[in-house]
This record gives structure tokens, C-alpha cells and sequence, in this order.
């Protein structure tokens, strides 16, 4: 029972990416640069800036590289 209680808390701890979220972290994991990266989400340059510093921010990450090897290990993209 105890067990039980354990993985629902660490799965209420994990953060939700958006299918948003997930998709601008695939441009990344895929070796394109930010600009790149930018125009194929039809997003400026400091939008893509924005968002990816907010998802390491709830990753509890520093970099964008470590959300992606975040999202990666959790087979998410």
C-alpha cells in the first residue's frame, strides 16, 4: 500500500509537457538551432527562447540539452 502511495506522489511531482512542448523539443534533439528550429513552429526567435526556458524551468533543468535527454529518457520524444 505504501508503494502505491509512493509512485502516485512522484507521478504528481512530474511536470506535463504539452504536445506543444514536446514537438519544440524534438526540433532541438533533432540537431537543428534555435532559428532553425523557430521558423519550422512558425514561432520568432525569442518565442522558441521563451518557451524553452520555461520548460527547463518546470523540468527543473539548466539546459535545453538536459530537457531533451529529460524527455528522451522518458521515451516522450
Amino acid at each position: 500500500m505504501e508503494q502505491a502511495t509512493l509512485a502516485r506522489s512522484r507521478g504528481a511531482e512530474e511536470p506535463g509537457l504539452s504536445e506543444e512542448d514536446l514537438r519544440l523539443l524534438a526540433e532541438i534533439a533533432s540537431g537543428v538551432t534555435a532559428d532553425v528550429a523557430a521558423r519550422k513552429l512558425e514561432l520568432s526567435a525569442r518565442t522558441l527562447r521563451r518557451r524553452l526556458r520555461s520548460i527547463c524551468d518546470r523540468l527543473e533543468v539548466n539546459t535545453p540539452i538536459e530537457a531533451v535527454v529529460w524527455a528522451a529518457r522518458r521515451q516522450l520524444i
